[in-house]
Parts: structure tokens; sequence; C-alpha cells
């Protein structure tokens, strides 16, 4: 019977001290868990934060492309328009000039030749500047007449 007491208080005693471990066990998987938990948390922020920056970069590089690519744009359009408005005056001052250089012509010729008042087959004559004699024939140009 002796045996049997002591045996029985072993089983209670083994059975207490399994109680106590299963409890700090389960204390520890707990924790253990817990921790696991956090530091999961941890990292997908971590990676939230790192994908958000790297979205942000993409997003700042593609502005960065669009601007450029504008103000690229906006150069040439303003070139060309610079282009434009040169080719435009540089055109105006060349009919200017053409025009202000036949009217020196007329009025050269004009102040230079005189009309003599007299007629040659039906055609006004003129005197040049040298005393020369010539009519402007059908075609526009001088002809001038033999002095006899």
């Amino acid at each position: 019977m002796k045996k049997l007491i002591v045996l029985g208080i072993a089983l209670l005693f083994s059975g207490y001290i399994s109680a106590q471990e299963t409890t700090t066990q389960k204390k520890a998987k707990a924790e253990v868990a817990q921790a696991k938990a956090d530091s999961k948390k941890a990292a997908d922020k971590a990676e939230a934060k790192a994908k958000k920056a790297e979205e942000t970069a993409k997003k700042d590089v593609a502005k960065a492309k669009e601007k450029a690519a504008t103000s690229k744009t906006e150069a040439k359009t303003d070139a060309a328009k610079a282009k434009a408005e040169a080719k435009v005056e540089t055109a105006k001052a060349k009919e200017k000039a053409t025009t202000a250089k036949l009217e020196t012509k007329k009025s050269a010729a004009e102040v230079k030749d005189k009309a003599s008042g007299e007629f040659y087959n039906g055609k006004k004559v003129y005197t040049g500047p040298k005393g020369g004699k010539y009519y402007i024939n059908k075609n526009g140009n001088k002809t001038y007449i033999d002095q006899k």
C-alpha cells in the first residue's frame, strides 16, 4: 500500500509539473507568435513604405520627363515661330529694298532723261543725260534714234 500511495503522489506531482510546463509553454508559444506577428507587421509596413517611395519616385521621374518633353516641344515651337517671324521680316525688308530701288531707278531715269516733245514712229522721244535721243518701244526697252 505504501507503494500505491507513493505511486499516486508521484502521479499527482508529475501531473502538476506537466500542467505548469504546459502553461509556461503556452505562454512562450503565444509570446513567440506575438513577436512573429509584430515583426511581420513591421516588415509589411516597411515594404509598404518602400513601395510608396518607389511609386513616388516613378511619378517624379515621369513628371520630369513630361516637363522635359514639354519644354523641348515649347522650345522647338518658339524657335519655329522665331524663324517664321524672321523670314517674314526678311521678306518685308527685301520687298521694301526692291521697291526703293525701283523708285530710285524711275526717279533717276526721269531726272536724267527729259521728254524733248518730239515724236518718232508715234512714240514720245526722250533726251538722255549725254544728249542721245531714244524712245520706249512696245517691249519697254529704250531704242536709240540715229542722229543725222
